[in-house]
């Protein structure tokens, strides 16, 4: 059933993409766009609920073409146990197909930073990189590394020991690990990153387990500024460098959003809704100042200890105690961000309490004006009443005794509205 269901939806996924490429041709006037996507996503869902053995079998009976649709749509999590799942012929186009977009290599070419595809042994016995990134690679594409390069390569996601010994350090070969932290700083989803990076004969080796945009952006640099980088040392240092620059700019984006939230809060008034809004962006520039924080101090630890081994030549050294001193400066930065979040958050809250004072004061208020009202009610339902106005026929009774209960509910309120101004006018200016 489920590979009938996959096949199913291929189909139905296959015809859509024919009807939207007609449909951009001009020949028919439907919109048709996107009308394949729905199909992929119950398709992903439907693998994403697959055990690893079902998976690989629905995958050898797919043609190439289809079977690389649906790997594609598999969950990176699963995608170990699926390899070890299929056949030899199928594990290698699946993992051929991964390595093309989580293995990117680098070789200098004229000063400059070249990329090169890698698909298998042979390409990487073609090139000297001085640059190996992975991006969220299989375990049979780390094992294939390491076994190539003779080391050990780590998964990003068990990078998680906060102690400096388990994250920085040399092997009795003379690799060099440092396990850091990199800022993700998206609209709403500011994240850390782990990143391992192995220096190990003057070649670069870094391991995450998603893009970065600090990555994107070294190797624009290098690609076209001659003689940016010459070994994977550099190529590290000028990594943590762009990390400092964009936390730089991320506290920047901090400082604008705080001053919008400022201008809101430090209005005369400021309704629960306003408030609620202001304290939800106060707490997202709060989060962010704390990963900004912790990102600088991770990277601060990572050049210490690269200074300290005595791991740099004389320029590469200058530049860790330029990218240090540039983080000292961020530290004041973070330090009065934190004030600032601080006394915003302090504000609102008083803008609330100040709200729920109102509300309270209007029930004080309204509570003494009906203070005498439930005096005189009480009187009035007594058997007394009726025996003093036994004379008087109920109907007029009762309305004049209505009529003097609003008389004395305005009388109540006059007497309020005279307090309070004469306590204002007693206020020193």
């Amino acid at each position: 059933m489920s590979i009938q269901s996959v096949r199913e939806l291929l189909i139905k996924h296959k015809a859509a993409e024919t009807l939207d490429a007609v449909q951009k041709q001009g020949y028919l006037r439907q919109d048709a766009e996107h009308q394949h996507k729905p199909h992929l996503d119950q398709l992903r869902t439907m693998v994403s609920q697959l055990g690893a053995p079902e998976l690989a079998g629905i995958l050898a009976t797919l043609s190439p073409e289809d079977a690389a649709l649906v790997w594609g749509l598999v969950p990176h999590k699963m995608a170990d146990a699926v390899l070890d799942e299929v056949d030899d012929q199928l594990k290698e186009v699946l993992d051929q197909q991964h390595r093309s977009y989580s293995l990117n290599a680098f070789e200098l070419a004229d000063g400059r930073l070249k990329q090169v595809a890698i698909g298998s042994s042979q390409d990487l016995n073609r090139v000297k990189p001085i640059w190996v990134d992975l991006v969220d690679p299989t375990r049979t594409d780390r094992e294939w590394i390491g076994h190539h390069f003779g080391l050990e390569i780590p998964d990003p996601d068990d990078l998680t020991d906060l102690e400096a010994s388990a994250r920085f350090y040399v092997e009795e070969n003379g690799e060099i690990h440092l396990h850091s932290d990199f800022l993700l700083d998206r609209d709403g989803d500011s994240r850390n990153i782990p990143v391992a990076f192995i220096l190990h004969r003057d070649i670069l080796f870094s391991v995450r387990s998603e893009e970065l945009p600090v990555f994107r952006l070294q190797r624009l640099r290098a690609r076209t500024q001659k003689g940016y980088v010459t070994d994977g040392t550099d190529m590290l240092l000028d990594l943590y460098a762009a990390d400092a620059e964009y936390s730089a700019d991320s506290l920047e984006d901090c400082y604008t959003a705080l001053g919008e939230v400022g201008k809101q809060v430090l209005n005369e008034t400021m309704t629960d809704a306003e408030a609620a809004q202001a304290l939800a962006a106060i707490a997202e520039q709060e989060d962010l100042n704390g990963r900004i924080r912790r990102n600088v101090l991770d990277t601060r630890r990572a050049l210490t200890f690269l200074v300290r081994r005595k791991l740099l030549s004389a320029s590469q050294l200058e530049d860790a105690q330029q990218i240090l001193r540039d983080i000292e400066s961020l530290d004041g930065h973070t330090a009065f961000l934190f004030d600032k979040i601080n006394f915003l958050m302090d504000a609102v809250v008083g803008f609330v309490n100040v709200n729920q004072n109102r509300v309270i004061y209007r029930l004080t208020v309204l509570s003494v004006i009906f203070m005498p009202l439930n005096v005189l009610a009480g009187i009035g339902g007594m058997s007394e009443f009726s025996m003093m106005t036994k004379n008087i026929p109920w109907p007029v009774s009762y309305a004049i005794f209505t009529l003097a209960m609003f008389v004395v509910a305005w009388l109540t309120y006059v007497i309020l509205r005279l307090y309070e101004q004469h306590a204002s006018r007693r206020k020193p200016s």
